[in-house]
């Protein structure tokens, strides 16, 4: 296997995909747009969901990217050797073009080959789907594999649980995919058979790629039909990879956090590999801080607060400083090792270095707020204990309640107590923290189930509204007002955008009267694909920085709106009904949120 940096492998995957005819297009924002079923980007693919459901891409049927994601369902993990929030994702598609034939072999020769990542085939195991009533096994994977070179007793087969892509909903498209793996322990991986995977112990396989092959669309009535359209969705984790390819028992331990670590032991006096409890600390802050500095830095601008993505913002730039005090990280050091991440990624992601004084005093900002916070929770500490007798024990629910509301981790309220001869309820506390996991999956399912993706005729219509509502916003308040963000169901929309105060009635019954104006006009809505620099010339709005390809879709409603965009549209403004705000609300500092429908 090679040593490579990061810097190396990004371009390494690039320019394999590229030579076999893709076209490299961005990184999207890591706020999905017009999409309400996550907060965050959390994989390569979902920025091309509509692609990957029939809409033509601008730049064609391969595609290649490197796409920044984060994924916020284990915080708490982070800490230990690979969980990180924020990763990169390097992907390739094909959009109802190459299958499998073509795929299998490319990633066996990008895994292999010496002149790529030069992996030992006898080092890679490789899983497959191993057929249901619903689907037949995957064989024809596991042959092209074998036919690759892939040894027979290193393919394995698993159910729908470990090989199975989708859909995320009750219908849509789906199908297998195939896992690539490298074999840590041959000692134990040698006693399985195809189908005992999931028994080997941990440790034995390390997930490095997977293949995700679209060629079933699940019906409302359960049945899977095949796709008129066979699309393939790949994904490697840059940072894993990175960590095997280089011998690192951690993706810590790689040239992206080279610097960071250099500058938190500058700051604390600590080494990294000091100690376990030190070590864990390091990683927090690591993983924290640059999670931070990208949603910081985003296109899209996330700021904490305390809801939705800003709450996740604001969550974990809290954890970083409760863990960097921990290690003796002074107060306002947050910046300066936000500072290492920009330096690091600056010629990959110039949105860092552009927006890098606004990330800085974000964090300065929060982390002064927290310090308040601290102490707070400290008095409601010593509260607790004044109410309990001698030996007593802190339940479980205010175990927790000091987690939620102050940022005190069980660990801590458990040593706190310890040093007061008390004790806590640990197993009350995981059940009321297993309570609220499951009530924030209960709100996640419900974000999920209605959101742009479903192209239904209500929510593409309130899409191409939002299109109206935005120009309209530019007319009658700042030509500078610019989307912050969208969440459209069918039965409303909800769009941010930039803005000092809430709009004056007479400001909300002129932006209605000019929308309702171009609805009665009844107005095509216009499709055109450019170039980006042509979309530019002729005044189409779009986030410019890092989020487009070469080529553009951009749509016109008459004169009055001009916008780059992927998601679908009404064909004419005439469809859409009366356009009536229900709602107007305070986001965070300078962005104001509009929540409107459409009555017909």
């Amino acid at each position: 296997m090679k040593n490579l940096t990061s810097e190396t492998l990004r371009q390494l995957y690039l320019k394999f995909f590229a030579d076999k005819g893709h076209k490299i297009i961005p990184s999207a924002s890591l706020i999905p747009e017009n999409d309400p079923t996550v907060l965050f980007t959390t994989a390569g693919m979902h920025p091309l969901v509509p692609y990957l459901l029939g809409e033509k891409h601008p730049e064609g049927k391969r595609l290649t990217d490197v796409q920044k994601c984060v994924r916020t369902g284990d915080i708490d993990e982070v800490g230990d050797s690979s969980h990180c929030t924020f990763f990169e994702m390097m992907g390739n598609w094909s959009l109802g073009d190459y299958f499998k034939e073509e795929m299998i072999p490319w990633s066996f020769e990008f895994l292999t080959s010496p002149e790529y990542l030069g992996i030992p085939v006898k080092d890679i195991a490789v899983t497959c789907f191993a057929g249901d009533s619903d689907c037949p096994k995957d064989e024809d994977s596991a042959k092209i594999w074998q036919k690759c070179g892939i040894l027979p007793e290193n393919i394995y087969f698993l159910p729908k649980s470990g090989n199975w892509w989708g859909p995320a909903g009750t219908t849509g498209p789906c199908g297998p995919d195939t896992e690539m793996h490298i074999i840590r322990n041959h000692a134990a991986a040698d006693k399985l058979n195809a189908y005992q995977f999931d028994d080997a112990p941990s440790g034995t396989f390390l997930e490095i790629w997977n293949d995700v092959f679209m060629q079933y669309n699940k019906t409302a009535d359960g049945k899977y039909e095949p796709l008129k359209q066979r699309n393939v969705d790949t994904g490697m984790g840059l940072e894993r990879t990175l960590c095997i390819l280089n011998g690192k028992s951690s993706v810590y331990e790689t040239d992206i956090f080279e610097g960071a670590i250099a500058k938190i032991e500058e700051l604390t006096g600590h080494t990294y590999n000091e100690s376990d409890e030190v070590t864990r600390a390091f990683r927090v802050v690591l993983d924290h801080v640059r999670t931070a500095t990208f949603m910081l830095g985003d296109v899209k601008g996330i700021v904490p607060s305390n809801t939705d993505q800003g709450y996740i913002l604001r969550r974990i730039i809290r954890r970083a400083v409760r863990f960097g005090r921990n290690i003796g990280l002074p107060q306002g050091a947050l910046k300066e090792v936000s500072a290492t991440f920009v330096k690091k990624y600056a010629e990959v992601y110039p949105e860092l270095k552009a927006n890098s004084a606004h990330i800085y005093e974000e964090l300065e900002k929060e982390e002064t707020k927290f310090s308040k916070t601290l102490q707070q929770g400290i008095k409601e500490f010593e509260k607790v204990l004044a109410a309990l007798p001698a030996g007593g024990t802190i339940d479980g629910v205010t175990a927790f309640h000091l987690y939620d509301t102050y940022g005190f981790p069980v660990e801590i309220t458990s040593e706190m107590a310890r040093e007061k001869g008390l004790g806590v309820d640990v197993k009350g506390y995981e059940a009321a923290y297993a309570e609220h996991q499951a009530k924030s999956r209960a709100g996640s399912e419900q974000k999920f189930a209605c959101g742009l993706a479903d192209h239904k005729e209500e929510t593409t219509n309130l899409h191409t509204a939002t299109h109206l509502l935005h120009a309209a916003l530019k007319k009658v308040c700042s030509p500078d007002i610019e989307q912050k963000g969208s969440n459209i169901t069918e039965e409303r929309l909800r769009f941010d955008f930039n803005f000092a105060r809430k709009l004056t009635p007479e400001e909300v019954a002129e932006v209605e009267r000019l929308i309702n104006e171009q609805i009665a006009l009844d107005i095509p809505v216009v499709m055109k694909e450019m170039s980006l620099e042509e979309a530019k010339a002729q005044g189409f709005t779009g986030l410019f920085e890092s989020k487009y390809g070469e080529r553009v879709k951009t749509y016109s409603i008459g004169e009055f709106s001009k916008e780059i965009c992927g998601g679908p549209h009404a064909e004419h403004t005439g469809l859409l009904g009366t356009f009536k705000i229900a709602k107007q609300e305070n986001v965070s500092a300078g962005v104001k949120r509009i929540k409107a429908i459409l009555i017909k």
